[in-house]
């Protein structure tokens, strides 16, 4: 026994060599191959993704096939903190201002008042109906307070929805997350909880220097990029990423919420109309879904399944407050001035889904160590995976049954800029997707501004030099050619063509891309 104990010991100390890092990096390539192929099969079941990779974070746990003893809670928390920067940042880099814009003040009031009535709702029934203390109740309602932008629209993108609905959720998402980090670590504190009104000085003034510090970098980013040619188009997904991740980081060390920055700094890029674009969000795409699947494989190798046995009906009697009373009723106070339809109300009281943000949030009072942490996470995780579960696959026919999905609307196009630098231009790259409302229009009637011409059009792996009789059909690519002074006009026409035909100018349609 002593022989196979010492050679243990030697294996464990013994330094990464190359062999090592191949077979981490084999191992890490199946987790991968294995969670992108989930994403087909949650797409099909209507659940969320975070699901399947939360499974596959269990099945590598102790209690699973790979026997994997992890319970590094800051390691954790370290690592779904930077995760978190990287969604939030490929959310804001998503997100239209102009569908946003009017939401604002409703997404607003969610993201704080909202969240105020959610978590003393929540917090009195842990305390009341399951026996917690209320330190640990008021934990419990924090963390369990924020919604989670991937969770929600990994479903509602499925299907069309009122720009109000999708610009309300969208913000609330990006938006609470800075106000409930704030409580939690408060709650989470050793020594008394401070007084409520200094408690939401703090909170006002952190998210006031987050904001702050995210619109600058944002706008001075963009700026930059708008104006300074990089030497090759790879570099630009990677400037994008780097300023956002700068605005978070500015934020937390001037003491402010630099998740709000980094959603706020990635709106503004997102809305600057930056050069090559499709490929910088492409890119984000990308690193969003990588840092989802590490995020959540992650905190399931944390979870002890053996022990969410004694945590799973306390966890369903909250989750229940919450779905059923806290969140219909924080929705109901905080859009009463805004006179929002009540089939509006329904839908997004149902789509408040829980997904990273609550489970990566208690990982705080762990590795604070707060007494009882352990079951405020097992609860908190139970509550995240059952409450997913149910609410996930009904959004859509929540949105079906009460008339706010559904209907015919014209695609937007795909439209890439390239910076001419020597020539003072720009080439535009339109793709026109299915249902564009530029299929069967001839160049002539797209009526570019003088500087703007289509040089070029690729359709059946072919290409030619139209002619102003041509028509355009769905699938074709065009490659526009447009100077400095107009370059942001000929894209607008184009977008108002796409949306309202040939006779956009005539009937009123803009080149902003709305939803119904």
């Amino acid at each position: 026994m002593s022989d196979v104990i010492n050679h243990a010991r030697q294996e464990r100390n013994r330094p990464l060599t190359v062999h090592h890092l191949n077979q981490l990096l084999l191992v890490c390539s199946l987790v991968l191959l294995v969670a992108v192929a989930a994403v087909r099969i949650s797409s099909r079941s209507g659940l969320p993704s975070l699901l399947v990779y939360l499974g596959i974070g269990v099945l590598m746990g102790q209690d699973g096939i790979g026997d994997i003893h992890f319970s590094n809670a800051e390691m954790t928390q370290v690592i779904g903190y930077a995760a978190l920067v990287v969604i939030l940042a490929e959310g804001g880099l998503g997100t239209k201002w102009k569908e946003i814009k009017p939401a604002l003040p409703a997404a607003s009031a969610l993201a704080l008042a909202g969240v105020a009535v959610s978590v003393g709702i929540t917090a009195t029934a842990a305390h009341h109906l399951v026996g917690l203390e209320w330190r640990q109740a008021l934990i419990i309602g924090a963390v369990v307070s924020s919604t989670d932008a991937a969770a929600v629209f990994s479903v509602l993108r499925r299907i069309p929805l009122p720009a109000r609905v999708t610009g309300t959720l969208e913000a609330e998402s990006g938006f609470n997350d800075a106000p409930v980090v704030i409580l939690v670590v408060a709650f989470s504190t050793a020594g008394p909880v401070e007084h409520w009104y200094v408690l939401l000085g703090e909170i006002a003034l952190e998210l006031a220097i987050g904001a702050a510090i995210g619109l600058a970098v944002g706008f001075a980013g963009a700026w930059g990029l708008r104006h300074i040619a990089l030497p090759a188009s790879g570099l630009y997904p990677i400037a994008v990423m780097a300023i956002a991740t700068a605005a978070y980081a500015g934020g937390a060390l001037a003491h402010g919420s630099g998740f709000l920055g980094v959603y706020l700094a990635s709106m503004v890029l997102g809305n600057a109309k930056l050069p090559h674009w499709p490929a910088t969000r492409g890119f984000a795409e990308g690193l969003g879904w990588i840092a989802q699947i590490g995020m959540f494989v992650l905190l399931g190798l944390l979870v002890t399944p053996h022990e969410l046995g004694d945590d799973f009906m306390p966890a369903l009697i909250i989750g229940l407050v919450l779905t059923m009373v806290a969140r219909p009723l924080s929705v109901l106070l905080c859009l009463l001035p805004f006179r929002v339809p009540w089939q509006e109300q329904a839908l997004m009281s149902w789509a408040g889904l829980r997904g990273a943000v609550p489970i990566i949030l208690a990982t705080i009072p762990m590795v604070n160590g707060v007494d009882g942490n352990h079951r405020i996470f097992n609860i908190v995780f139970v509550l995240v995976v059952v409450y997913t579960l149910v609410q996930g696959p009904t959004l859509p026919w929540l949105a079906r049954t009460l008339r706010l999905g559904g209907g015919s609307e014209a695609t937007d196009l795909g439209i890439e800029s390239a910076p001419l630098e020597r020539l003072r231009g720009h080439l535009l790259s339109v793709a026109i997707p299915e249902g564009s409302k530029m299929h069967g229009v001839e160049v002539s009637e797209l009526r570019l501004p003088a500087g703007a011409a289509v040089t070029l059009v690729v359709r059946d792996d072919a290409s030619f030099v139209p002619s102003p009789t041509t028509v355009l059909r769905q699938g074709d690519e065009l490659l526009v050619v447009a100077t400095d002074p107009v370059r942001d006009a000929a894209e607008k026409r184009l977008r108002a063509v796409g949306h309202g035909g040939k006779l956009a100018g005539w009937l009123g349609t803009d080149g902003n891309v709305k939803r119904r």
